[in-house]
């Protein structure tokens, strides 16, 4: 796999040759743009304004415009001595706990891969401290024309590196809060049980699928073959006005519950022959949460 990035990994005065690969692949449809009256593809094309003519890709490089117009030329050479650390190496700053670390801020992930002899004892040592301390450590590196900080943290034998936005990078949240509402703890309790009966061990299984690229494939395909399109399935139609909270959620508990090929009923205590008082939110979620005894024997549909 091509690297992205070549120099060295510096912790205190060690320094650990490493390139950086992608640890992801993107394996999205891509589209071309077509002229939409016979098919035909229609392609980009580089324009010198100064020689009025078209120009190779080979012959662009880059530069930046001034305020009143005059450009200055930036090369690829001009970018690799630039007068910071972060140039050509990746610098550890912190060690931090993981759960410190908010998620918007972290990007997509690389693989750090030592490089020579010389370099697997300090990238293995760095490896194993971060695991025994259950650390990840923030990282400044200069990538695609600006200093960036990232995070190295543990996955199997390797070092990964996420990229990690700027704190002002970040979007104020207060525009998007919710006004005050009032909830019930019955509405809270049956919330938590759809939680237990939606929770999985692992983010593996056909429900973490990519249904869209699936589903776009089969169009593809069907209008090669000139055969008919696969069919849409019928919407589900909500309504458009929630009228009972509490009777939903508990549809969608046994919902979720019949998906797992569990009964509505499974590991509830039997119903009591007085009703029961009103019981206060469960703090053991390994247990059925919001479940009073009685209030809901319904089977699972």
């Amino acid at each position: 796999m091509p690297s992205v990035f070549s120099g060295a990994l510096v912790f205190g005065l060690v320094s650990v040759p490493i390139a950086v690969t992608s640890a992801t692949e993107d394996h999205s449809v891509r589209f071309r743009r077509i002229h939409t009256a016979d098919n035909g593809l229609v392609r980009n094309r580089y324009w010198c304004e100064v020689e009025d003519r078209e120009v190779s890709y080979g012959e662009i490089g880059r530069g930046y415009e001034l305020p009143g117009g005059r450009v200055i030329p930036v090369t690829d050479e001009d970018l690799r001595s630039l007068p910071l650390p972060t140039a050509r190496a990746i610098e550890l700053v912190a060690f931090i706990p993981a759960a410190a670390v908010d998620p918007l801020r972290i990007g997509p992930g690389f693989y750090l891969q030592p490089q020579g002899a010389v370099a697997m004892k300090p990238y293995v040592l760095l490896r194993m401290a971060l695991e025994r301390a259950s650390r990840v450590a923030v990282v400044r590196f200069a990538w695609h024309g600006r200093e960036r900080i990232g995070l190295l943290r543990v996955r199997g034998p390797v070092i990964a590196l996420h990229g990690l936005l700027w704190p002002d990078e970040i979007r104020d949240p207060a525009g998007v809060f919710p006004p005050p509402v009032q909830l019930e703890e019955d509405e809270i309790d049956e919330a938590l049980a759809l939680i237990e009966a939606m929770t999985l061990d692992s983010l593996v299984g056909p429900q973490f699928a990519d249904h869209y690229t699936e589903a776009l494939h089969a169009v593809i395909e069907a209008k090669q073959e000139s055969r008919q399109l696969p069919e849409v399935p019928e919407p589900v139609v909500l309504p458009g006005q929630l009228v009972d909270l509490m009777a939903t959620l508990q549809q969608s508990v046994d919902k979720a519950r019949a998906a797992r090929g569990e009964t509505g009923d499974e590991g509830l205590p039997e119903a009591p022959t007085q009703p029961a008082a009103k019981t206060p939110a469960r703090k053991d979620p390994s247990k059925n949460v919001g479940r009073s005894g009685g209030r809901r024997g319904t089977p699972a549909r």
